[in-house]
């Protein structure tokens, strides 16, 4: 018998569109009930953040296989200048509050950037070294 891993494989590569439409509808429902149970249990983080967290731990630990939801990730990211024109159109009509704090909002926005990026590159710099420290 063949298995989940091998099945959602095979399925994705006969019918790559269904397949795509099918992760991506499963990465949404999955950041909703995340989102859903974080208000539910107030927890004091974002759900799509816990989504996140979950998703990785989930994949991490083989319980969801990578080809399940890899045309759908792909997809998203790919499309993710999309989801960011909303917040230009939201911004474009609070033009008053950018006269008057645009250079603080700016500066948050910079500083905030920054210390995204450096941290991330310290985390993986961290795991880059705990890799290979394993690996001899």
């Amino acid at each position: 018998m063949k298995t989940l891993h091998a099945r959602i494989r095979l399925y994705s590569m006969r019918r790559p569109r269904l397949a795509l439409a099918l992760q991506v509808l499963a990465l949404t429902l999955f950041c909703l009930a995340c989102n859903a149970a974080t208000r539910r249990l107030h927890l004091p983080l974002p759900g799509s953040v816990l989504a996140l967290g979950l998703l990785l731990a989930l994949l991490g630990l083989r319980v969801v296989p990578l080809a399940g939801l890899r045309r759908g990730a792909d997809w998203l990211l790919a499309e993710m200048l999309l989801f960011f024109i909303p917040a230009v159109m939201a911004v474009s009509q609070h033009l008053d509050l950018l006269r008057a704090d645009g250079l603080r909002i700016v500066a948050v926005i910079l500083l905030g950037t920054v210390l995204v990026m450096a941290s991330t590159a310290f985390v993986v710099d961290l795991v880059w070294r705990w890799e290979r420290r394993r690996a001899r």
